[in-house]
């Protein structure tokens, strides 16, 4: 294999401090809704079809049953992805043994929040990032921002050999909670998203038993309606315009065996698929579309049970759990985001 390609160096994750469980989500959202919005009652079946156990949020119970404008969701993102920021890129740089002054380029993904200067920047001085480090902050990508950022990340990493690339995906999805939006989108946007992060070191040249092997992507054209944000003065409002998991099913096997024959891989040569665990439907139809045995995902449906939809992160929650119980030789990552978009990431890991 070419010694240039990237290799994983670390990769650590990190929520913030507020747990939900899914009762307590459903018990405040239908005080907020149901009364203003009579179908609230037959969409609360959601909260327990998700799959979810619990979730995290970045403020307490109390702050989300207020309204909330533009101004205070801003101060909410940029306190709280500051704080989370620095904790998980922390906890990737001791697994890495490197210090903060040893990045050479840091990639940020977030879509949940605006920030400008953005993340990286706010943070440079409590970590202690260098005057000359490369800041790539990557927002818009929602859900597939996990696997599209570690793509990127890869490809700057094998561009300079030696140097270290670190990558930080962190989304807090609850600042999107709106009151004022009596819709299916927003009771499932609030049955399904929690907050957290993940952050990993990639660095080309010098070896390493997990490299990134290849990548690719698959956007369909005509579909921007199935996902993405919608912007007012209240905020985001989150746009579900087609049922995701009968999209999966319906185009999800075929794109990724076109990404992997651009790899010049099949399906087959794949011995674990890694997959953004969008919720219980969702990975339901990633088995059926990837010809799976029900109940393979396991470690998606574990994610998605103990931390909800993180969106951007989420898939690298699961990464860390597979790597934890031993990476196979070789892993596809794969995530589906607003474009609509396929991302894969094919990992070759030697024992």
């Amino acid at each position: 294999m070419d010694d240039h390609t990237a290799a994983l160096v670390s990769l650590a994750t990190s929520v913030p401090p507020h747990l939900f469980h899914q009762g307590e989500i459903l018990k405040a959202a239908h005080a907020l809704l149901a009364e203003r919005y009579p179908q609230f009652e037959t969409l609360a079946s959601l909260f327990a079809n998700t799959g979810i156990r619990h979730r995290y949020g970045v403020k307490p119970m109390e702050w989300y049953l207020e309204q909330r404008g533009w101004p205070e969701r801003t101060m909410a993102f940029l306190e709280g992805a500051e704080s989370l920021f620095v904790d998980v890129a922390r906890k990737a740089l001791a697994q890495a043994d490197l210090a903060a002054c040893e990045i050479d380029t840091v990639v940020t993904v977030s879509s949940t929040g605006i920030a400008t200067p953005t993340l990286d920047a706010r943070v440079a001085g409590k970590l202690g990032f260098r005057t000359d480090i490369s800041r790539v902050p990557i927002f818009g990508l929602g859900c597939a921002g996990g696997v599209s950022g570690l793509s990127i990340a890869s490809r700057l990493a094998q561009s300079r050999p030696g140097s270290n690339v670190l990558l930080v995906a962190l989304e807090l999805c609850t600042l999107a909670v709106r009151h004022d939006d009596l819709t299916k989108a927003n009771v499932v946007a609030a049955s399904l998203f929690g907050d957290g992060a993940a952050a990993l070191v990639l660095r080309a040249g010098d070896g390493g038993a997990t490299r990134i092997e290849a990548t690719g992507e698959k956007l369909w054209p005509d579909t921007l309606d199935i996902m993405g944000w919608s912007v007012d003065p209240e905020g985001f409002g989150v746009i579900f315009q087609r049922t995701i998991p009968d999209f999966v099913r319906d185009h999800m096997g075929a794109a990724v065996a076109e990404i992997l024959s651009r790899m010049e891989l099949s399906v087959d040569d794949v011995d674990r698929f890694v997959c953004h665990p969008g919720g219980a439907k969702v990975i339901a139809a990633l088995e059926r579309a990837l010809s799976l045995d029900q109940g393979s995902l396991d470690h998606e449906r574990e994610v998605i049970a103990d931390y909800g939809n993180m969106s951007a992160p989420t898939v690298l929650f699961v990464l860390e759990r597979l790597r934890g119980q031993g990476l196979p030789k070789r892993s596809l990552l794969t995530s589906l985001g607003p474009g609509f978009t396929a991302s894969c990431v094919a990992l070759r890991h030697a024992a």
